[in-house]
């Protein structure tokens, strides 16, 4: 039984996020990384964490991200906007269900970067308002270029995410398969593994400017599902990329690395345990949780069917009323509770389940919205309410 760590429920930023990915590494879990593209989705996969008593995070891509402002907006900055969206409700609500969250957004390939741009101009407004930054953390996906430019980049991004404390998670080495736009089913096999060295120079850049980083290092990952043993996984490289920096650094850690897996759909449950063995704290799932979301709606349709011709007329009458099956809250509902089902899935095969007993607030105990602005924003209000009760006081006497 692990003791759970000692962070807040709701969203975890800065120091409260290191803890958490410290405590799943010394422990010996992951923690799992779904992407969203609905308020629908978020909350499922915030209720499969509550009830499955695990830390979760909550992810955008670039995609999903302006599927989150709306299909019918063409605007340049659609993506940026949506990405705040999403983070606004997830804090807005993440507090009721009384587990750890953390806000990531996924995959930033070099041609994205000004949504990533953008995502920290709100990081920077926001922790300007409320002491602490919107997202907590962020990716930037740049394996396709050359090394030594993909790691650059990082540097640049990572001096300017430090003094909000975000989290820089980066990859090096390339993921096989496409998502998102980004299609690397062609890629030369070999790039698909990357090499201690690899991962030792991006550790060697990255921690002379903080600590608050992880490395998604290629073993064989591909995105998309794959029946098993179609995907040729080597996750005891991990180990290696583990042992290598520990040599270099004459660490007494044997896990001095935080990793990240991409691509785990269709892996076998002993090659996920292999690499959370190896310092693997987050995991992403996207494919598999976006086909249990619609089969939980394609079971409910089919069982439905006949209720589902028209808005009057069923098995039960001519006249009798079908709103009670189309009612939107009825079969989206239906998608949540299947894709709940399969998000449990996934943190039973990353031992997360159980790891933060779930502290639900007393019904009513929180405010409508939790969170307090603090420094002049916070001076600023704190003089309109003290107006606002000498206006009162004021009024009360002339009565």
């Amino acid at each position: 039984m692990v003791d759970p760590c000692d962070v807040p429920p709701g969203v975890v930023t800065g120091d409260n996020l290191l803890k958490l990915l410290e405590h799943a590494r010394t422990n010996g879990y992951a923690i799992p990384a779904f992407n969203c593209t609905s308020s629908s989705v978020c909350n499922a996969v915030l209720e499969a964490a509550m009830k499955n008593n695990s830390p979760v995070m909550i992810q955008c891509s670039n995609g999903g991200s302006a599927f989150f402002t709306g299909k019918g907006i063409s605007d340049v900055n659609k993506a940026a906007a949506g990405a705040v969206a999403m983070a606004l409700h997830v804090r807005a609500v993440a507090a009721y269900y009384g587990i750890p969250v953390v806000l990531h957004s996924d995959h930033c390939a070099k041609k994205l970067l000004p949504w990533f741009d953008a995502m920290l101009e709100a990081d920077e407004a926001y922790f300007a308002q409320y002491g602490e930054p919107l997202y907590s953390s962020h990716m930037l996906d740049l394996s396709e270029e050359p090394d030594d430019e993909n790691i650059a980049i990082c540097v640049q991004y990572f001096k300017r995410m430090v003094p909000m404390k975000i989290w820089l998670e980066m990859e090096i080495g390339i993921t096989g398969g496409e998502e998102d736009g980004v299609n690397n089913e062609d890629v030369d096999p070999e790039k698909l593994y990357t090499s201690p060295e690899q991962v030792y120079s991006v550790y060697e850049a990255l921690s002379k400017i903080g600590s608050m980083f992880s490395i998604a290092a290629a073993f064989g990952n591909v995105h998309g599902v794959y029946k098993p043993g179609n995907v040729t996984l080597q996750p005891e490289r991990l180990g290696k990329h583990q042992a290598f920096t520990k040599e270099k650094l004459s660490s007494d850690n044997d896990k001095p690395i935080f990793l990240v897996m991409h691509g785990g759909s269709g892996s076998t449950d002993e090659e996920i345990g292999t690499a959370v063995s190896h310092g693997v704290v987050k995991m992403n799932i996207d494919t598999d949780t976006q086909w249990a979301y619609w089969d939980g709606l394609r079971e409910f349709e089919a069982s439905k069917r006949e209720y589902l011709q028209g808005q009057i007329g069923n098995p039960d009458g001519p006249d009798k009323p079908n709103k009670k099956f189309y009612d939107p809250r009825v079969w989206i509902r239906k998608a949540e509770e299947s894709m709940i089902k399969r998000c449990a899935v996934s943190m039973e095969k990353l031992s997360s389940v159980g790891t933060y007993p779930a502290k639900v607030p007393e019904s009513g105990s929180l405010p409508m919205w939790n969170f307090k602005p603090t420094g002049p924003v916070q001076g600023t209000l704190n003089k309109l309410s003290s107006g606002f009760s000498s206006l009162q006081s004021k009024i009360a006497s002339k009565k």
